[in-house]
């Protein structure tokens, strides 16, 4: 398979905002806001599902640079190909050689990572400056992620490589290039070498306080075997992660500010006590009625969670099961406010105050908007659950 190199790129300028984020300069538009409000206003979760798939659709087109970074001699180009399935001696391929072939930063494509650019770095040992001066030099800043390769040993140069990384605020992986040379001195066994490897890493990681990273022992002559086909797994996850993450983010926020807006407007109409006219609701003190007809505005209903689910291409239990508005039964069991207020004595102390007074009547009738609003608001939450669940399971989708 033929591989394209590229010859020039211009990274984004960007910065992780956490270990498992990244900042793709990517902006909300108005029309996607705009039909979000409108599907999240007129309960239809379904037609935010649709906004949201076109949403991460649109990310996914989002360019990413990972910087492939290490001492010289680690195998970065011979990691690069073997990441790309390309040989050696293809004419896109990175050269590579027993002396030091990368003078200068290079970028190669593939097939296999569409939108992304691989920077083969010259390594730290290429010129006699220091590791700070190689941060500057190479423009770390320039790039989204790192994969640090390491082989005969993790040095120092590669602790300070990690330490500066992860300060960045940036995530990076550390991969071990030539297993196979490994396996076939080493007088250990193959579980135990694998083991002194990763614990090596993990001890010297760990004296600089470094948070340990995805770490994946491979050999570049075959990226058939050992960690290759979980690290390809595994950066496939995160390139998704680094590019939709940040931006559905922006979008949850928006989301949970609109059902926020919603609810404080149907508080307003609970106080007014227009509630059962507004929702054709004929027994207001039927806390069944009520919640069927809150979760149908807000569009959590069963009908509609199931055209969710299929649309998610999962079973619906998938997202009520950590909800607490399924029903009568689990919303009280979920919230000890409202069971208190539905509890026997508070019925029967209901039914007492409503053979009394015209002012018992009033206590009746605020008593009953306390509970109209603890119920709207238990739906809201699981609206903002189920919400949150649709856009993390959006990023995982095929």
């Amino acid at each position: 398979m033929t591989e394209t190199s590229v010859s020039h790129y211009t990274p984004l300028s960007s910065s992780f905002t956490s270990v498992v984020s990244y900042h793709t300069g990517w902006k909300i538009l108005p029309e996607v806001s705009k039909n979000i409000e409108r599907a999240l206003k007129e309960g239809k979760l379904l037609e935010l599902v649709s906004v949201i798939k076109k949403t991460v659709a649109a990310l996914s087109q989002t360019p990413v640079s990972i910087a492939v970074t290490g001492d010289t001699g680690n195998g970065m180009s011979s990691f690069i190909n073997a990441l790309r399935v390309i040989g050696h001696e293809e004419a896109a391929s990175a050269p590579t050689g027993v002396v030091r072939t990368t003078q200068t930063p290079a970028s190669y494509s593939s097939s296999h990572f569409p939108n992304v650019v691989l920077w083969d770095l010259p390594g730290t040992g290429a010129t006699a400056q220091s590791v700070e001066n190689y941060l500057k030099e190479m423009q770390f800043s320039q790039y989204g992620f790192f994969i640090i390769t390491a082989s005969e040993q993790f040095s120092s140069n590669h602790v300070k490589l990690a330490k500066a990384i992860q300060e960045m605020g940036k995530r990076f992986y550390v991969v071990w290039t030539k297993l196979d040379r490994d396996l076939s001195t080493s007088v250990l066994s193959e579980i135990r070498l694998l083991q002194n490897i990763r614990e090596n890493i993990q001890e010297n990681l760990q004296k600089e306080r470094v948070q340990e990273p995805p770490i994946f022992l491979v050999s570049n002559l075959d990226p058939l075997l050992h960690d290759f086909p979980k690290l390809r797994d595994t950066l496939h996850r995160d390139l998704s992660n680094i590019r939709c993450c940040d931006p559905l983010g922006t979008l949850s926020s928006i989301c949970e500010k609109i059902i926020n807006d919603k609810v404080a407007s149907w508080k307003e109409t609970i106080a007014k006590g227009h509630l059962k006219n507004t929702l054709d609701i004929r027994n207001e003190d039927d806390l069944r009625e009520c919640l069927k007809a809150f979760r149908l505005l807000f569009g959590v209903d069963d009908e509609s969670l199931q055209q969710v689910a299929q649309s998610m291409g999962t079973v619906v239990m998938e997202y009520k099961t950590n909800i607490k508005s399924q029903d009568l039964h689990t919303i009280r069991r979920g919230d000890w406010r409202l069971k208190l207020m539905t509890c026997l004595f508070m019925n029967e102390l209901l039914r007492f105050l409503g053979c009394l007074p015209r002012l018992c009547h009033c206590v009746i009738h605020r008593f009953r908007r306390v509970r109209h609003r603890r119920v709207l608001e238990l739906v809201a939450q699981d609206t903002k659950t189920i919400l949150r669940k649709i856009l993390e399971d959006s990023i995982t989708l095929p």
